[in-house]
C-alpha cells in the first residue's frame, strides 16, 4: 500500500491511461478523484470498477483547461478530503494531419487542453502543497515531446512544453519537498490510437524495438512509483515508456 492515505487528483481520469492510473493508485491505498470533461458513462464505469474492489473514488466533472474551473476542481477535492497529495495532469487530445491543414482552432484547442491545463492545475495545487511542505505532481507527456512527430506538429509542441515545464517547476519546488516529474508514453493501446487499421498497427509495431504497443497499466505502474516515496530523490525528470522506440 505505497499510497495509503494519500489523496490523488487525476485529470482525464475516465478512460485510457488516466483510468488505469486511477485504478493502480486505488490498489495502493489512495483516495482517488477522477476528473473528466464530457464522458459521463466512461467515468461512471471506471468509478464502479474501482468501488467494486474496495477502492474509494469520486468523480468531478470540470474543464481543466479553464483556470477558474481548475481552481474549483482543486478546492472541491480539498474540501472533500482535507488535503491533496498527488496531482496527475493527464488530460490531453491529439489530431493527426499535415501541418498545412491545421487551423488556428486546432492550435488553441490542443494547447489549451494539453498544456494550459497543466499550468492551471499545477498553479492551484502548488499553493496547497507549499503550505503542507510536500507533494507530487506527475505530468503525462509523450515521446514526441522530446523528438517531434511528423503529422503531429501541434501535439508535439504541446508535449514539448510539458517537458520543459516539468523540468523547470521540478527544480523550483525541490527545496519545498514537492517533486515534479513527467511520463512520456510511446504508442499505448488507448482510444487515441484506434484510428489505425490492422495493417497500420502491424507496421507501427514493427518500428518499436519491443515489437508491440504498450499497455496503459505499464504507464500506471510508473505513475505509482513517481507518486510514492520509492522515488523520493527523483524530480524534474521526463521518463519515457516507449518500448525503446526513441
Amino acid at each position: 500500500m505505497k499510497l495509503k492515505g494519500k489523496v490523488a487528483l487525476i485529470t482525464g481520469g475516465s478512460r485510457g491511461i488516466g483510468a488505469e492510473i486511477a485504478k493502480e493508485f486505488s490498489k495502493e491505498g489512495a483516495f482517488v478523484v477522477i476528473n473528466y470533461i464530457s464522458n459521463d458513462r466512461a467515468a461512471e464505469e471506471t468509478i464502479e470498477e474501482i468501488k467494486a474492489v474496495g477502492g474509494y473514488v469520486i468523480g468531478i466533472k470540470a474543464d481543466a483547461s479553464d483556470f477558474n474551473e481548475a481552481k474549483n476542481l482543486v478546492d472541491s477535492t480539498i474540501d472533500k478530503f482535507g488535503k491533496l497529495d498527488i496531482l496527475v495532469n493527464n488530460a490531453g487530445i491529439s489530431k493527426v494531419g499535415l501541418f498545412i491543414d491545421m487551423k488556428e482552432k486546432h492550435w488553441d484547442e490542443m494547447l489549451n487542453i494539453n498544456l494550459k491545463s497543466v499550468f492551471n492545475l499545477s498553479n492551484h495545487v502548488t499553493k496547497h502543497m507549499l503550505a503542507n511542505n510536500g507533494g507530487a505532481i506527475i505530468n503525462i507527456s509523450s515521446m514526441w515531446g522530446g523528438v517531434g512527430a511528423s503529422c503531429e506538429v501541434i501535439y508535439s509542441a504541446s508535449k514539448g512544453g510539458i517537458d520543459a515545464f516539468t523540468k523547470a517547476l521540478g527544480k523550483e519546488l525541490a527545496p519545498n519537498n514537492i517533486r515534479v516529474n513527467a511520463i512520456a508514453p510511446g504508442v499505448i493501446e488507448t482510444d487515441m490510437n484506434k484510428w489505425m487499421n490492422e495493417n497500420e498497427i502491424d507496421d507501427l509495431s514493427n518500428e518499436i524495438p519491443m515489437m508491440r504497443f504498450g499497455k496503459p497499466k505499464e504507464v500506471a505502474k510508473l505513475a505509482v512509483f513517481l507518486a510514492s516515496e520509492d522515488s523520493s530523490y527523483i524530480t524534474a525528470q521526463v521518463i519515457n515508456v516507449d518500448g525503446g522506440m526513441v
